[in-house]
This record gives C-alpha cells, structure tokens and sequence, in this order.
C-alpha cells in the first residue's frame, strides 16, 4: 500500500539529510513509508522498498490525590499595626469570586472541568517590609463519560466489505473504549481483522458470515461508566452491473477507460475479455491493459489493433453477470510534414507543405491561417490549396508576409504546425541624395541621403559610384555601412567635376540607384606634385637631354600649361638659368651650347593656370668628357734594341685634354702593315715633364713606324707625327730540321735549313764537330750564307761525334743546333732515365732531378714525365703530365699543372731522333700540398620542400677536386630573398659526400635565391651559379581583420570582414569560412563557407533562437584553413517564441488531485515570462479545460478537483515577449495504484529503414503501471563491442519509433529500450537483431600520401574499391583543372602486409614540370575526400643498365654497370645509389652506397664470405632517384669459418665420454669437415698422446671417444673446415666418476638359458642422490673397449636378461654395471665373468644331418644315370652345375703410422656391404663401432679406432649447479644425429692421429669385410 504523500506539519518534520521525524507518534502514523527521489531535470524517479511503522498502545496511568473542592488558607501573624491582606490566584490569575471568611477561605460551587487548576493564596503585610507568604494546591475536577457518537441499533453490511462502528466518548479523564461482541472482550490481537480506530470506532476489514451478532461499546473512566450497542447483519448479494462499458472510440495512442461498475456482496471479481483472450483481472494484466479500483478497463495507450468488442465479467459466490461494449481506435491525426520557414524573393512562389497521417476513415479538413486570420483561397488565383494540405502561393510580394498555420481538424484529433513566410526584394534606391563641398576638409565632398527600404532582407552595404568629369560610372565606395546616412568622399582632385549615385543591396542582389546628384566641380590649384622620374644624361660634351614624366594626373589639380626647367653650374655661385617649354605634352629637353665636362643641377617643375607645382629634386650630370684636341709634344724614337723601341714625350697641355687623362698609347707598327699595331698603354705621370715608354716584343732587325697618342674615355687624341726607325740586328736563332744521312765510317753528310729567325743579315754558317766530350778534337768550318748541307769527312770509324751548326750574322754567331752521332752507326731507341727524386713539393708542382739514360748514340730532342695519379700501384694506369722539349742536358725540370693534395708517383722517358725510351723506374710516392678548391658544386637545383623550407641539391666535388684533407672538406650555402640582397644568411655543411640541404625557417610563399660553394681545410671555393626557388604556399598565419556581426532574424546573423594582411597571406586566398558554435555549449565549432576572396560578407542561417553565438573567420588557401580571427565576436539571435518545457513528472498523484514539475524550455528563444498550464479529461468528447497562467519561476504545479480513475491531458506552454509557445503535453491516471512501467518489446529495424549513418526503430510500448511514460531511453552498441551507449534519454513517450543517427558506415549494431514514467525506469528490452548499416561514400578517412598502408576498413565506410589520384602542373600564376586517374581493385595492393601500399603513378606527365596530387578512395556509394596536396617534381631517370658483378675476394664484390639511355635520363644525372642486401634477407640487411658522376662502378667491401648478395643500381638527378635496375646475384668467396657454436659432452664414464659440437656461426662457405683434437692436460704413465680426429662432411655432429684412462683431464679442441681451417673451440673434460656419483654395484654373475644371458648384480653406494638408471657395458674379451650396451635400465631392477642375437656369434664378451644419478655416470663394477656368444646349432646343421642328405642325393643320381641308361637313350646328359655365389669383398685399409707414439687411422666411410646384422644392432644401432668391437680380430691387427659415432644421452633438466660437474662450459643442447645402421650405413670418413714417443713405423694392412 503506497500511502499519501507526507507533508511535514506540527508532528512531523523532514531534516536536512532527508530524515523523517514523526513526533507523538499515534496509531494513525502506524503503516508503511516509502521515500521517493525525483529528477526534476530528466523526470526520471525512484521508489525506496517499504519501511513499515508500527505504533503500539500506551499504559493506563494510577489516579492521585484529588484535593477537596474547598480550599483554605490559614495564616499565622501578630498583629502590629498592620493589615494583613489575603489574594487567591488560579493559574497566576487573581480569583475574585467565592471568597469566604475575609479571604482565608476559598468555595468552588457545582465545579466544572474548567475549574481545575493550580490555585494559590498569598498574605502581605501592608506599609510592611516583611515579604508575603504564599501557598498552593492543584485542584482536578472529575467528569463523567458521555457518547459523543454512537452505532445505530441496526447495521447490515456485505461480505468482504469493511465496515466501521462508529463510538465515540468525552469525559475527565478521557474515557477508555473497550468493545464486546456477544458478550466477549474484542481483542485485535486476537482477531488481526477487527481494529479500533482512533476515537474508539470499530473496523471490521474482510467481512464473514461470523461477523453477524451484538456489538457492545463501553466507555469507562474515574467518573464512571457507560455503554451503547449494536446489531451488526452480514448479507451477500449476487453480483450486478449497475454501470456496464458504452461503445466508445479513441484516438491512436491516447487512453481510453471502459467502465464496468458493479454491486454485489461479496464484491464482485471483475475480469475484461476481448473475444477469448483475458486482458485483465486480478490475477491477469497483459501490458497497457490496467484493471482499475473501479473495475473499469484503462486502456493506455491505445491501439490500431485494440479495436474489437470488450467484455466486462463480474463474479463471486452468488454468480455471474456480464456486459459488452465495441472499441472503435482511429489512427491518430498528426501533421508530419510541417510548414518550414521560408524566405523566398519577390515574384517567385512558395510552398507551405502540410502532410498528414490519418486514419482513412477519418475525413481531414485543413484550414491555413495567416497571423490568426483565415486563408480563403477562393478570393485570389495566386492562392492554391491542394487536397493534401499543401499551400502555394505565387508571384509573392509583401503582403503576403507573415506566420502561416496549418490546422488540422478530424474525429482523429487536431494539430497544427506554423511557419513563418519572408519575402524579400531587391531593396529600394536611397532617396535625397545631396553633395556638398566640405567646409571643413579640402578636396572633400560631403555625402547625404535618406535610408532605403531594405527589402525585408537586411542591408549588407551601400555602393558609392562616382562620375568623374562626365566619365562612365565607376565604383568609388563598395561596402558603405548600411546604418549610415552620410559619408564623406576625401582625397578628390582638384579642377574636376563629381556627381555622385547610390544603390543598397542586401542577400537578393543589389538594388536600383539613386538619383545622381548635382555635379559639384572641385577649384583649380597648383600641381602638388613635382615632375616624375626625372632623368639626365649627357649627349654630347655640350649638351644633356633631361626627360621628365609629367606629375601624376590626380596631382595636376588642373589642365598642365607647361613646365619650367632650371639648371646652373653644380656647386657654383652663379645664378641659374630658365627653360620655358609651354607645351605640356612635352617631356623632355636638350639643353645646348654647354661647357664641355662640366657638372651641371636641374630642376623640373609643372604649372597650370593657378600657378607653379613644386619643383623636382635636383638631378646632377656631366657634360660628357672630349677626346684631346693635340698630340702629345716633343715625340723623340729611338731603337733601344733589337726588339724594343724607347720613345719620349711631353703632355699636352690640360685644356686641350677635354676630359681625364687616361695615359698614353705608344704604337708601333711595320711599314706596309698600318692595321697591324703593337701598342702598349702608359699611364700618366703627372710628376714628371717628359715621359718614357718603351715598346717591346717588336721584331728583331725590322723596319717600324712609331707614334704617340693621350686618350680619355670617350677615345684616343690625334697621333703624333710617325718616326720611321729598325731594331737593332741581333744573332739568328737556330737553324731549322737539322739531320744526317750517308752515314759511313770515316764520313757522314749533314743537312740543315735557315733559320727560322735570322735577326739580321745572314753572312754565313758555322759548322764544326768533335769527338765526344773532347774539345780538343773539335774541327771548325764557316761557309757561305747560301750552303745548307755539308760532308763531314775524316772520321774516326765506330767514334762518337758532337756536330754542332749555327748561322752567323754582324752581331755574330747564333744558337747552336746540336746533336750527337757515332760513325758508321746509325741512331738507336735511347735508354730511361735514372735515379728520379723529387723536391720542391708544392699544391700544384713539384721538381724532378734525374739521371739521363742511354741516349741512343744521339742527342735527346724531349724529356717527358708520366704519373699514378690518387691510385698508386703496379697495375695502375700511368698519365702524361708534362713534357721539355730541345734540352738535352737537363738534369732537373719542374712538372705543373698538378692536383692539390693528391698522391703522385712519377717516371720519365727520354726521345731522340728515334723514337722513345721505356718508362724510367717509378719514384717514391709524395702528395702534393692543399690548396682551396678550384671548382664550384654543378648542376646545383633549388626545389619546394614545404612552407617554410626549400630543398638544395648539387653534384658533389669529385675527389680529385677536394685538393684537400677530405675530412675537412664541406659546403657553404648562402641564401636571401631574391628581392632584397640585405639580411644573407649561411650554412656550413661539414659533409663532404652531402648532395643536399634543407634550407629551414623560411617565410612562406617568397623567392629565394640561393647559391653554394665548396670548403676545405685552407679556404672557399668559387661560388656556384645562383639559383632561385621560392617557398611553398602555405596557409594564412592570421585572420581576416575588422570582422563585425549582427542578428537579422531569430535565426540569422550577418557577418562582416576584412581582407588578410598581404604579409600573412602566405599564398593565393581562395575564400573564407566563418567558424560559429554555440558559447555556451561544448558543442563543436560549425563552419560556413565562403568561395572567392570577392565577397567578404555572409548570413548565417539556420541559427538556434535567441543563442548567443561566438563567431570568427579565416581564410584558406589550396593548402588549408589558416589562422581563425582574433578576438572571437559574440552576437546573439534575435528572440522568438519558446519551445516546449521539458521534463515533465507528477511526483504526487492522488484520486482527486496530481502535482507536477518541469524544467524551462530547452529552447527558451528569449527571456521566459509566463507559464501556461490547461489541463483536462483526455477524451474525445470533453471540452471543458481548466487553464491557469504561472510566473517564469514556477517550476511545479497542484491540480485538485479531479476525478478519481480518469485520464487527464496537461498542456504547459511557456511565454517570450514574441508570444507563447509550443505545448509540452503529459497524461496523468488519477489513482493511487502506480507501477513501473512494463518493458517494451524487442525492437525491430525494418531493412527498408536501415540508411548508412542511421536506422529506424519500432517497438511495441508495454503497461505503462498506470502512470504515463514519461520518456524512452535508447541504447546501442557496436559489434563486436560488448558495451552499451546511450543515444537518447528523452525519447517521446508518445514514439514507438525512433531515428537512431550518428551511427558508422557499414558498422553492425544492436538496440534496447526502456521506458520511464513517474515511479522510476522499466527494465530493458530484449536486444534487437544484428542491423548493420548500409555503406555511406561521405566522411571517408582522407588518405595521406605518405601511408604505407591502406586505409583501416572501418574508416573507408564500405567495401575499399580503389583510389582516384587527382594531378594538375602546379603554376602559380594559374592552376589548371585536376585530372582524375582511378585505380580499381585494390586488393591486390593489399595482399602483401609487408609491402609499402603504393599507387602506380600517371605516365603521361611532362618532364621537368612541378605537380599536384591529391589521393582519396572511394566504395560503392561514394568517393571520401581528398588528402592534402602534394607536390612532386617529375624527372626520374631510367634504371642503370649492364649491372654486373664479379667476386673479387671473400668480403668484397666488384660492381660495374653503364648509364641510361640518353633519352631516358630526364635530366643530368648526378649519380648512382648502389642498394645490396643478403640474398632473401633485403628487410634486414639491405646497405646502400652512393656514387656521383662520373663513377660507372664500385667495390663494395667488409662483406660476408661465400654468401649471395643481390645488388641493384638506381641513377638520380636533381628531381630525385630513378627506378632501381633488376636486383643482379652475386656471390663472394669462400673463407675460413667462424668456430663452432658450442661443443658438448654427455654420458661420460670413466673410459669413454659422447662429445657432440654445434655449427659454425658463419660457415663463409661449403662445410668439408671438422678436425678434432683431444690430449690429456698431464702426460699419463709419463706419454701424453695427441689424438687428430679429421671428420668428413658436414654431419655428423658427434663422436663417442672410448679410449680414455680413468680419472685424467682431457683437453678438446675442434674447428670448421672450408678451404681452410677457422678457429677452434676447446673445453676440458675429466673422466671418471663425478663428486656425488654411485659407487660401483656388486660383481655382476651371469646365468644362461637357451639363447637368453641374463645379468646379475647387487646394488652399490647410491652417493649423493637417488640412483636413477642403470647401464651395462661390454666389451669383447680380447682386450676389446668397453662400451655401454644397454641404457635406462630401471633403478629398481638388479638383473637384465639380454638376447644372444645382440651379440657377434662366437666371440667372447665381459659385462660391467655402472649406476647413474642426477651427479652423473658412477663408478663401474668388476667385470663378470667371460661368456661366449656361441649359439646350440641346430639338427640340421649337425655333421651326421648332413652326411646323410649327401648319401641320399647320390644314390638318387645314381637312379636316374641307370633309368636314362637303361632306356637307351643315346643323347647324353650334361648335367649343369648350379651356380655358385662368390662373395666380393671389400677390403678397408687401416693406414696405422706410428711415428715415435704417433697412430692415424683412416677409415672408410662410403661401405655399401652388407653384414650380418644382430640384434644388439637393432637394440643399439646408434654406435657404428660395436660391430667391429665385437667381432674376433685377426692376429697382427691393431685394435679399433678408439672413437665411434653414438647417439648422445639426452640431457637431465636439472639445475646448473647440480649437473655433472664434467660438463663443458657450453649450455647449448647438442644436435643430436639421427641412429645409424651398422649394414649398409655410410659411415664418416674420419682420420686421427695419435703422438707417442718411439720409431717410426707405417703400416698398411688390408682387412676382409662381409660379402656384398
């Protein structure tokens, strides 16, 4: 039972911590209290469990003394002249009545309740001092109990009714009610039914037949007692419909209540049924079915599918009674396609549209009302309803402005919908306009006119247009403010006339102008500019031509008269002179008659006729400089010698100079040869009178003509009068093409021709010869001028002659020619030169000294030097450097024109007449010294890398050019704007093989120019070649400026801006965007576009009512968004009406009243000012509603006066100042009977409703417990997430549909709902089916054209069907139109996750062009957007071709390749990249090496050895690598291993141990096998034998050693073998048992059974652990090595029998026992006794078996000889033998060498025989050795090879510490081979050697092996 709300009142009382205090508690307070929480913002609520009071009854209080009704009061007191007076009170009160004996007594008369009190007497002492006595008693005056109420005699009363006896009683006290029945005390205890009320009432609750008999009521107290009573009759009655259901009809979705009122004892059960099925009743309630108190049916909310007949059944004991009614449910009538605000332009039409859903039996009436007044559409064409509701109007105009309502009217229900129609037009022409001068301002005019109509569309701007002297209309102002009135239009020219126009324009266009103005002309004045670009130059050296441009024309202030030149003497106090030009369109003047190289200052000024402008600034120029007008004077020519010619001669006089004196030229020249001049230029002396100069280099013995001349810039002064003079004679030079010929003994003839430089008159020739270096045997002739051949004769035959012959002139004898010949021997190849050294080393030369060689028995004519440059060896190429002709006694030379800091070797060689020698031996290598670099980086490019950065690249130095130390060798780069040279900046690149650089921290979108040069250790290289490249375009850094805003409508706001600041542009502005959202909301920023950098204004739309808005605005460019403006402007929309309240609840409802509370409207749309609440009974036929008007500040609202079990309907409805409006309603059920609401069922999500971004839902509403829902929650979640997300919590109660959006694109879902009323939430429903959305080609990830992998799938909103590439040549002066390229079928790209995900590029660009791209990727529904632009410079180079590869050594490979076909290269190539990787490794391992050109091939070394390598070589040139060439294979040679990975030991005893040893790290080539060595650390028995074990092949990687003494330490070492040995690992090992090992079990003894042996033994000191195994050894008898026979024998086992088959038949074994523990191998015990393995032959291989099979077969050959004899047969038998198998054998060849204790043994492995094979073999056939261990041996052979192959004993996993203590240093497990088979196998080849001290001793001895 869910009692009333409790309010607090005088007993009861709420805390702070919302405690409830219930003070006097009584027997009514007792029941049950539940606490309530609502949320007034939501309306969600919930209900706390029941808390139960309970009041128990009070004890009766004892009565007390009850003082008689005569009070007394005595006092004692001596009378001493005084009075004594006596004052009774009651209560405090003063008594005046009933007062007896002069007060002392005090009489109460017939005393009534109301005389009980405290009464008091009081005695004073009058004009005493004395203070008074008092005293008091209570009096209680007893009242007999009286019935105040009590039962009629008669009471009758239905069954299961509750009936109250009313009794009630007064009295003092208050009397106590006990009741009897039939005699006998009612105790509710007893009888829980029966219940005394307050008051004393009896209840009766659940009435029986009992319950009939005489109810007495007593009332006793003190006073007394009395008593009334009753007869109380229980009847039943049969059931009765009093009020039965009426045919009723509901609306869709609203509630309905089917009364059934009834009458009956006991009361009825009522049950409603609908055809069959049971809708409600006491046991039954099916949701939105709700039986109420009543025993009607509520039906809420009602449905299409709940019409039908209802019957209403009433029972109980008596019977039954029934009645029917028929439910008519109409599709409720509802307006779903409402009129929207609309702003249409003048003329054109619009469309209010008003869909609605209906019920189809339900006729619709529209009615369309405009501002509260009916549209008849009758009464104009323009007018047209069409029958769906849709209102059109055409050719709008302003009357047709204002708020349409569409009404809707049908028995379905009512609605309505409004929106409000603007229509705009072109705003009217701003009217009066005026002009006027400024009074205040000059060269103003003063604008004015009256405001515009704005054509119901804000104003954006006035324009200003300007008529300028009668010329067309041009646009002056184009964004006057539209709230001005007024302007003022300065910086007018003067002298010209104006007249002005205005148009306004707003969102529509731009409308008509204004009417012009009057034409107001400015007044005439001065020009207030100077002349432009004033300019002089000199002509000639008396005049200069000045030119001028004329003042610019807004400067003129008038029609140009003329101008006004003046010039004087520069710095000269003369006066100045004037040039009048009254042409105006004159502009330039040759001022004449000057001085010639004379300064001279020049003014322009122009004037018109009010007056002279300003005067230009002064410009200076010379009169050009004259040629000299005279010669020089006093020209004097003399020969100075025979090839210089000295003249002298004075200066001429400066006047006739006519300029500077730039020197003097003297000429020379041959007669006959005027055009060719020598001429040597003198500069002035200006110290000196006479001048000297001389000309030189003239001919000797020649005839010239001199002269001089004095020149100045403009050109040379006339010559001075030639001197005719000759040189002076001088020697000849020598004779040409001397030569021998007829060469004899005693003779030879010699030849010559004449000089090529005879220097004078020839008189004859000097011939003369002599013996070799003997002076004194010299023979000289002379001969005449005209002989050239002479016969030398008289020589000495075999003799070595010097002839020497020169010409002779005056000045005497000439340069001798001189050669050396043997008689009778003709000239030979000379030798080479000897004993090279080298000196005087410098950065570019160097001096030879050196030895001549061996002649050739002639002179040497040339000497020449040949040089290893950089590369110094035998094998390298030897160059050419330099070469010293016709000296051939030099001894020493200086060889130039070398490389700085470059390594040298040289040799020379020697030429004679023969030819050339061989190269001399070379010298020792030198390097020449540093010097800085002679060259400047090539090819340097500059492209765009980024905004702010340009990207460098050049060809590198060849290093040959660093003429340097390398290490020190950089670049420097120098870069600045290429419009300002100030502010250069520099970088230094310390890389010498760098080819590029970022240069960083530019400024956007500028050119740069840029250039580079090369650095080392002693200075700078020349500077390249500038480059320029400017910045890419970037976004603006900064908003737009002067951004305004202002709200023209409730839901518009015109926004207003500025341009970019030209510094922060950064690029081309290609529009803008405003950048608004909500300030007081999180919500995200929303963005309106703006295309073209024209328009700077734009009204927002679609804004929220009366919100206050934060706006800014950027610009963009191709790049992106820029900077938004700063500061944020705020504007608020205008206001409107309001929206609905929200969150409506009725936290209290009664019977009778309801109380509920809201939140304000979640669109006030302005200040709220009321609250408006109607409520009334929701049916259909009730029109009566209640309507009460609330301050803006209630927030809950008391509804009473209703009636109980109904339906009622509240409409709330807030008010702005624009009005009311529209209504939140809420249904509320008047009954106490409340519950949480039923969930809804499973939602369902039609396919046709399934979008990409949003799906549908539909859901059945379940018994809202009669109290409305309030509103549904939506949740969803995405698969396969298991977290549910709320979408919606205030989902219309009214829906049973919903829109869920926001959601993914082709993403899975599922949905739940749950609904919330007034007493708190439902449960949820069933989760929907899996919906998955459809694909969407919006919002698609934009790709990035860097990514290296596609795009995630649930970012591509669908299924990825390619990409679309977009490309355009990138120029920034104008931006073509993209080309799209699409890529299908991507999934190919994607099928290789280790691939980069890569696009094919287009192959139709141009080379050498920049591009754009743009990349995006598109599904089946549409294409995402694209990424951001990149751009890319097109010129990749082909691929190398010819890339080959030779092996050169084991770390290097030598690579060779040769360049791209020309038409293939797209530019100079740079370089090459040379990119190598391990063969299938190229992720892991790929290098690269760079080359620059003009290297065609590389050494790549500190290779891997005998490892594949694939190499490829990718050219580059400054746009970037090219493709890289097919990868080519190469391999390098093989080298020495790496050592062995590990080496391990396991099952070690105390003669034999299993060593096993892993690969090489590194094989660096083809395994051949592996050498082991193994010695003891100390000589045992005073021999220390080295063991050389070389095993074969790579595998196998183990070896059993079992010739080891006990209790010795071991030293083993092993390497790898290629083609030769690698290092060697080693590890010491000690045999025998470890620390902690068994000691040895008992002396094994053998018994025989048969073929079976079994081993006995007893068990041992187990040592430090458990024993775990055992193991048995064997060895053959005849000094055989033991070996380990069984394994894993089980530690609880003491014998072991065995098969003789495991043995070798006939030889003799010994048994040993060994245990094993987790410390190792323990201690052997004794050896058993021999046993043979010598198996019982059976009977058939018995002697006497076979003698008799041998008679038998005889005396049967013997039979059939005499049968075939008998018969006569004449041809005769052969009897063919059968064929006897010979065994091959094989022999093995032991190879023993014994060298003083050496032993090698070699065995071979490749056996193909076959042997018997035993059954220890198949138990043990892992160790190929026991075969021939266990065979018998023959004598004279050595024993076996002390090593074998068996498999290791697999490892214990057991703790380090606690593993043997034998085991090697190594914890890497074996490689464990597999099992070897003794027959047939293909055992190692192994070879081992032994040392031992003693002779040397070979032998080979061949050993018989088993039959193939």
């Amino acid at each position: 039972v869910i009692y009333p709300l409790v309010s607090p009142t005088g007993v009861i009382a709420i805390t702070l911590d919302n405690t409830l205090v219930i003070l006097s508690s009584v027997a009514p307070d007792a029941g049950r209290y539940y606490t309530q929480a609502v949320n007034d913002k939501n309306g969600e609520n919930k209900t706390s469990h029941p808390i139960l009071l309970t009041v128990e009854k009070g004890f009766y209080i004892a009565p007390y003394v009850i003082f008689p009704s005569m009070l007394y009061c005595r006092e004692i007191s001596r009378m001493v002249c005084f009075t004594m007076v006596i004052t009774w009170r009651k209560d405090g009160v003063v008594v005046s009545t009933g007062i007896r004996d002069f007060g002392r007594r005090l009489t109460i008369s017939l005393p009534a309740v109301s005389d009980s009190g405290y009464y008091e007497c009081e005695a004073t002492l009058r004009s005493s001092t004395v203070p008074p006595v008092n005293a008091g008693a209570y009096l209680h005056v007893l009242d007999h109990p009286q019935f105040v109420k009590e039962p009629v005699q008669h009471i009758s009363a239905e069954m299961e009714k509750v009936v109250d006896i009313p009794c009630q009683a007064r009295g003092v006290p208050q009397p106590d009610i006990v009741w009897y029945k039939d005699a006998v005390v009612i105790s509710p205890v007893k009888m829980p039914r029966y219940r005394v009320l307050v008051g004393g009432s009896l209840q009766i609750n659940g009435l029986l037949p009992d319950d009939t008999g005489m109810f007495q009521c007593f009332a006793r107290n003190l006073a007394g007692e009395i008593q009334t009573n009753t007869y109380l009759a229980v009847t039943s009655i049969a059931p009765n419909i009093t009020a039965g259901p009426a045919d009723s009809a509901v609306i869709d979705g609203m509630s309905v209540i089917l009364h059934c009122e009834t009458s009956g004892a006991p009361r009825p059960a009522i049950t409603w049924q609908k055809g069959e099925r049971v809708l409600a009743s006491g046991s039954v309630q099916l949701p939105r079915f709700t039986l109420l108190e009543s025993g009607s049916l509520l039906v809420s909310p009602s449905h299409l599918s709940d019409a039908g007949t209802y019957t209403c059944m009433a029972s109980n004991s008596r019977g039954i009674d029934e009645a029917a009614a028929d439910l008519l449910v109409w599709a409720r009538t509802r307006i779903t396609k409402p009129p929207v605000d609309q702003s249409v332009i003048k003329g054109t039409k619009a469309v209010m549209s008003c869909g609605v859903t209906h019920d189809p039996s339900v006729f619709v009436r529209y009615v369309w009302e405009k501002s509260g007044s009916v549209v008849d559409v009758s009464t104009s064409p323009r007018l047209r309803l069409d029958p769906d509701g849709t209102l059109h109007l055409s050719q709008t105009w302003s009357g047709d402005i204002g708020t349409y309502t569409c009404r809707v009217t049908s028995v379905g229900g009512n609605d309505s919908r409004s929106a409000h129609l603007r229509v705009r037009q072109l705003p009217h022409a701003p009217e009066i306009p005026s002009a006027a001068l400024s009074q205040v301002e000059k060269r103003a005019i003063n604008l004015t006119w009256a405001q515009a109509f704005d054509g119901n569309s804000p104003l954006i701007r006035y324009i200003l247009e300007v008529s300028e002297n009668n010329a067309p209309w041009t646009v002056l102002l184009a964004n006057i403010e539209p709230e001005w009135t007024g302007v003022t239009v300065g910086g007018l020219i003067p002298a010209r006339s104006y007249q002005f126009r205005l148009c306004a324009v707003n969102d529509v266009g731009r409308g008509q102008f204004s009417k012009e103005t009057d034409r107001l002309s400015l007044p005439e004045e001065p020009p207030s500019a100077p002349p432009q670009t004033v300019i002089a130059s000199g002509r000639t050296n008396q005049s200069i031509m000045i030119q001028w441009q004329p003042p610019p024309e807004s400067h003129q202030n008038g029609p140009l008269q003329g101008y006004i030149i003046r010039y004087c003497l520069s710095g000269l106090p003369v006066d100045c002179q004037m040039k009048n030009i009254t042409r105006p369109d004159q502009n330039n003047l040759l001022l004449e008659d000057l001085i010639i190289w004379t300064n001279y200052e020049m003014e322009v000024a122009a004037y018109n006729r009010a007056g002279r402008g300003t005067y230009s600034h002064k410009v200076t120029e010379w009169t050009l400089q004259g040629v000299p007008t005279v010669p020089p004077g006093n020209v004097q020519a003399e020969p100075f010698n025979s090839s210089t010619v000295r003249l002298t001669w004075s200066a001429p006089s400066p006047q006739f100079i006519n300029g500077i004196n730039q020197g003097y030229k003297l000429l020379a020249w041959e007669a006959g040869q005027e055009e060719d001049v020598t001429m040597v230029t003198v500069r002035p002396n200006f110290q000196d009178s006479v001048h000297v100069g001389y000309v030189t280099g003239l001919k000797k013995f020649t005839e010239y003509y001199t002269s001089v001349l004095c020149f100045t810039t403009p050109g040379d002064g006339p010559r001075s009068p030639p001197h005719r003079l000759r040189t002076h004679e001088d020697k000849p030079g020598a004779v040409g093409h001397l030569s021998f010929t007829e060469i004899l003994d005693t003779s030879l003839k010699v030849s010559w021709k004449d000089p090529n430089e005879k220097n004078g008159v020839l008189t004859g020739y000097r011939i003369s010869w002599e013996e070799f270096n003997r002076t004194n045997t010299r023979v000289t002739h002379y001969l005449p001028n005209l002989t050239q051949e002479y016969r030398v004769t008289g020589l000495t035959a075999l003799t070595t002659y010097t002839i020497q012959v020169a010409g002779m002139t005056s000045k005497g004898q000439g340069q001798l020619s001189s050669s050396t010949i043997s008689s009778g021997v003709p000239p030979e190849m000379p030798g080479p030169p000897t004993n090279i050294a080298i000196s005087n080393i410098g950065p570019r030369s160097v001096a030879l000294q050196f030895k001549p060689g061996y002649d050739g028995k002639t002179s040497i004519s040339r000497w020449q030097v040949e040089a290893q440059i950089g590369i110094i060896g035998e094998n390298e190429e030897w160059v050419m450097v330099h070469q010293l002709p016709n000296e051939p006694d030099a001894r020493s030379l200086e060889v130039l024109d070398l490389n700085p800091y470059t390594s040298y070797r040289f040799r020379m060689r020697q030429v004679n007449i023969v030819g050339t020698s061989p190269p001399s031996q070379p010298s020792r290598k030198i390097q020449t010294l540093q010097a800085p670099p002679d060259i400047s980086p090539y090819n340097v490019t500059l492209r765009t890398a980024s905004e702010t950065s340009l990207w460098l690249r050049w060809v590198p130095l060849p290093e040959w050019e660093y003429n340097g130390d390398q290490e020190l060798v950089g670049y420097r780069v120098q870069y600045s704007r290429e419009t300002s040279k100030e502010g250069v900046l520099s970088h230094v690149i310390s890389d010498r093989l760098e080819r590029e650089f970022t240069i960083e921290d530019l400024e956007e979108w500028t050119e740069y120019e840029v250039r580079v040069q090369a650095i080392n250790g002693l200075g700078s290289g020349p500077w390249s070649q500038p480059v320029q490249g400017r910045t890419r375009e970037s976004v603006p850094s900064c908003g737009p400026t002067n951004v305004s805003a202002f709200a023209t409508t409730s839901s518009s706001i015109l926004v207003r801006w500025g341009e970019v600041p030209q510094t922060d542009r950064n690029g081309l502005i290609l529009g803008y965007k405003v950048v608004y959202k909500d300030r007081g909301s999180d919500s995200v920023p929303q963005y309106w576009e703006v295309e073209g950098n024209t328009s700077h204004s734009v009204q927002l739309s679609g804004l929220g009512k009366y919100v206050l808005y934060e706006i800014q605005v950027l610009a963009f460019t191709r790049i992106g968004d820029g900077r938004s403006s700063r500061p944020s402007i705020l504007e608020r929309t205008l206001d409107d009406v309001p929206g609905p309240p929200v969150g409506i609840l009725f936290p209290e409802v009664r019977t009778g009243s309801v109380r509920l509370i809201w939140q304000p409207p979640a669109q006030p749309n302005g200040i709220i000012l009321a609250y408006q609440i109607t409520h009334r009974r929701n049916t259909s036929n009730s029109n009566a509603a209640t309507v009460d008007v609330l301050s803006p500040s209630a927030r809950q609202y008391t509804a009473s006066g209703l009636k109980p079990e109904s339906v009622y309907v509240f409409r709330l409805t807030a008010q702005t100042r624009k009005g009311w409006g529209e209504a939140a309603e809420a249904l509320v059920v008047t009954t106490e009977k409340r519950a949480r609401p039923q969930p809804a069922s499973c939602p369902t999500v039609p396919q046709e409703d399934v979008q990409a971004r949003s799906v549908m839902l539909s859901w059945e509403p379940g018994s809202d417990g009669l109290s409305p829902v309030r509103y549904y929650t939506v949740q969803y979640r995405e698969l396969p997430d298991s977290n549910w997300t709320v979408h919606s919590a205030s989902v219309n109660h009214e829906a049973s549909s919903y829109i869920v959006d926001s959601l993914k694109p082709f993403t899975s879902y599922q949905f739940r709902v749950k609904a919330t009323n007034d007493i708190g939430d439902s449960e949820y429903s069933q989760e929907s089916e899996a919906v998955t959305t459809l694909q969407d080609g919006k919002d698609i990830m934009e790709m990035r054209l860097t990514d290296s992998v596609p795009p995630a799938e649930k970012l591509i909103n669908g299924v990825l069907l390619g990409f679309r590439v977009r490309y355009r040549e990138l120029q920034y002066d104008r931006l073509r139109s993209f080309t799209i390229r699409t890529i299908n079928s991507p999934a190919s790209n994607w099928a290789d996750p280790d691939n980069s995900f890569r696009v094919s590029p287009p192959t139709d660009l141009s080379k050498h062009k920049r591009y754009e791209i743009r990349l995006s990727v598109y599904n089946a529904v549409g294409e995402g957007p694209t990424s951001t632009p990149q751009e890319v410079f097109v010129g990749e180079a082909a691929p190398p071709q010819s890339v080959t590869i030779q092996s050169s050594t084991a770390t290097q490979l030598d690579v060779t390749w040769s360049p791209p076909p020309l038409d293939s290269q797209n530019g100079d190539i740079q370089g090459y990249k040379i990119y190598f990787w391990e063969f299938q490794l190229q992720n892991e391992t790929e290098r690269l090496r760079t080359m620059f050109l003009p290297e065609l091939g590389v050494k790549i070394k500190n290779l891997t050895g005998y490892t594949t390598y694939m190499i490829s070589v990718a050219a580059f040139n400054a746009a970037g690598d090219g493709p890289r060439s097919p990868p080519t294979r190469g391999r390098t040679q093989q080298a020495a291993p790496s050592r062995p990975s590990f080496l391990h030991f396991s099952e070690l005893t105390t003669t034999s141990v299993n060593m096993s040893w892993g690969e090489p790290g590194q094989a660096n080539g083809i395994i051949e096998g592996y050498r082991l060595v193994y010695e003891p650390c100390t000589p045992v028995d005073g021999v220390s034998k080295i063991v050389t074990v070389d095993v074969k092949g790579s595998t196998p990687l183990w070896m059993k050693i079992k010739d080891l003494a006990d209790g010795v330490t071991y030293n083993f070492r092993i390497r790898a073998k290629t083609l030769t040995y690698g290092p060697e690992v080693e590890a010491n090992i000690t045999t025998g048992p470890g620390e902690g090992a068994p000691g040895p079990p008992g002396e094994p003894f053998i018994s025989r059974y048969g073929t079976a042996l079994t081993l006995h033994w007893t068990s041992g000191d187990p040592g430090r652990a458990p024993i775990t195994r055992y193991v048995i050894e064997a060895r053959p008898s005849d000094e055989g090595l033991w070996d380990i026979l069984i394994k894993d024998i089980p530690k609880e086992v003491t014998s072991y029998t065995l098969n003789l088959d495991m043995l070798r038949e006939g030889v003799t074994y010994d048994f040993r026992v060994i245990g094993v523990n987790d410390y190792g191998y323990g201690s052997p015990s004794a050896p058993s006794p021999s046993i043979s393995a010598q198996k019982v032959s059976p009977f058939y291989e018995e002697w006497w078996f076979l003698v008799v099979i041998a008679l038998v077969g005889l005396i049967f050959i013997l039979l059939l000889v005499f049968i075939l004899i008998i018969r006569g047969q004449s041809k005769k038998y052969t009897k063919k033998a059968d064929s006897v198998f010979i065994p091959q054998l094989k022999p093995l060849f032991l190879l023993v060498r014994l060298q003083g204790s050496d032993s090698e043994y070699e065995v071979d492995q490749n056996r193909d025989g076959q042997q018997k094979t035993h059954s220890f073999v198949n138990h043990y056939i892992s160790d190929p050795t026991y075969y021939n261990s266990w065979r018998r041996q023959q004598k004279g052979v050595s024993r076996p090879p002390a090593y074998g192959y068996t498999q290791p004993e697999p490892l214990h996993p057991q703790p380090l510490a606690e593993q043997d203590p034998i085991q090697p240093t190594t914890n890497t497990t074996p490689r464990h081979p597999p099992p070897l088979k003794i027959s047939g196998s293909h055992r190692p080849v192994t070879s081992s050697s032994s040392s031992l001290r003693g002779s040397s001793v070979l032998h080979s001895l061949p050993v018989l092996m088993a039959p193939d």
